[in-house]
């Protein structure tokens, strides 16, 4: 019986055995049939490719060269890949890196692609494309008298930099109105101050960030722990602030979140794909938060914005953003030509994507003035004691303390300045709730 044991228990040792061997070896002969019908569909994919170059190059009306078939080839290909990928020929490519070190001459605007549109994402503060009245969501439907119109947005881009002091003339098309306007800009250096602070009331402190340059963290640190004592509540301005540096993007929600990711990073290979956290330490004030955001918030201000939100750590309010939220890296190919190429998506802390969806407020508010009617028969107290003062001041020679008073208030947000803009408006009435509710 034993002996019968122990050959049953090796027959079936040796039969695991074997189904095991077999079992490998058609795993392997499956994965080995897998890779030698890719290769083959590659090199049939390949063999058209050059049929079709072989028959344009000797059929085309217009004679073309084999270099000239490939750069197209290139090209549509990038452009068919999404947005954001292209093809940069020498002169692109050149161009890229003159705009990247060196000085030049431009608008003030950033432009993506939305709906395979040319759109303004926004206009930078201060700078001609904000003073000549360029909005965010216009559509460019020529540059000078060149249609974008299959465009890319580094041509386009290319065309509208150029001289300090050259003139350009966009024509939009605007939602709202009848027929595409004609905007008239003159190129200048674009110098951006990247942080603005300001009071509201007592106990409110406004910071507006137009970019995420280096030195934002820094000088948002540096705000904040200035009127630190005096600070009940925060609303953070991310309107049309187009983005920047992903570090400094990271950097800021560190300020006001303790822990917990900030945005991941994800792409098809294992180096593309990172997570970025909050920590403790950089934590510098715990108040109400609000963020205003619209159309014209994108990239890294969409970062922020949707990880404070998932946080739970601030309220947006204004409208939905832009959704551009992708990584592009340049990556030569030859000494003079390269390719930018989308690498990885940005996923906010809740795992939502920001690309081509963007961030939603929680409460929305369209952009516009406070009505206001003013009862011309009702003079108050402190009202006539101002009024009597001044025309006293004017009896006694004195010369009036307008400067004064104009200086003071440059850093000031006051209750008429409200008036004129819905969105911060709410989000006043907000943080003012929020702060009462805290206690």
């Amino acid at each position: 019986m034993k002996n019968k044991k122990f050959i049953t228990l090796g027959f079936v040792s040796v039969a695991l055995s074997f189904t095991l061997i077999l079992s490998s070896t058609l795993l392997a002969n499956d994965a080995a049939q897998k890779k030698e019908s890719t290769e083959a569909s590659r090199l049939e994919a390949l063999a058209k490719f050059t049929k079709v170059l072989g028959i344009v190059e000797e059929y085309d009306v217009d004679k073309v060269t084999i270099e000239e078939l490939i750069d197209k080839a290139l090209d549509g290909m990038m452009k068919n890949l999404d947005a954001h990928s292209n093809y940069l020929t020498q002169k692109d490519y050149k161009q890229l890196q003159v705009q990247t070190n060196g000085e030049f001459g431009g608008l003030g605007i950033t432009v993506g692609m939305k709906d395979g549109a040319l759109t303004v994402i926004s206009p930078l503060d201060d700078t001609p494309a904000f003073k000549a009245g360029l909005k965010s969501g216009d559509i460019i439907l020529k540059i000078n008298d060149k249609s974008t119109l299959g465009m890319t947005i580094d041509e386009a881009v290319s065309l509208m930099r150029g001289k300090v002091g050259d003139p350009i003339d966009l024509t939009i098309v605007r939602e709202g109105e009848n027929k595409p306007l004609s905007v008239h800009i003159v190129r200048a250096i674009i110098k951006i101050e990247s942080v603005h602070t300001k009071k509201i009331g007592k106990d409110i402190l406004y910071i507006r960030i137009s970019s995420f340059d280096k030195k934002v963290v820094e000088d948002v640190t540096k705000a904040i722990k200035k009127r630190k004592a005096s600070t009940k509540g925060i609303i953070l301005d991310l309107r049309n602030n187009p983005g920047g540096l992903l570090d400094q993007a990271v950097g800021t929600v560190d300020l006001f979140v303790d822990e917990g990711v900030v945005v991941s990073q994800k792409g098809r290979r294992k180096i593309e794909t990172k997570e970025y956290s909050a920590h403790r330490a950089n934590t510098i004030t715990k108040v109400p938060l609000v963020v205003l955001i619209n159309g014209g918030s994108a990239s890294a201000s969409e970062i922020v914005s949707g990880a404070l939100q998932d946080h739970k750590r601030a309220i947006l309010v204004g409208e939905k953003t832009f959704g551009k939220g992708s990584v592009q890296v340049v990556l030569p190919i030859t000494k003079t030509e390269a390719i930018k190429l989308t690498i990885a998506r940005y996923y906010l802390p809740s795992g939502r994507t920001i690309q081509a969806v963007g961030v939603t407020p929680d409460i929305e508010v369209l952009p516009g003035e406070l009505k206001t009617f003013k009862n011309e028969f009702s003079i108050k107290e402190a009202d006539l004691k101002q009024h009597l003062k001044k025309e006293l001041e004017k009896v006694d020679g004195k010369k009036s303390s307008a400067k004064e008073d104009k200086k003071d208030k440059k850093d000031i947000i006051t209750p008429k300045m409200l008036e004129k803009d819905l969105q911060l408006k709410e989000g006043v009435d907000i943080i003012k709730a929020l702060i009462i509710t805290k206690g």
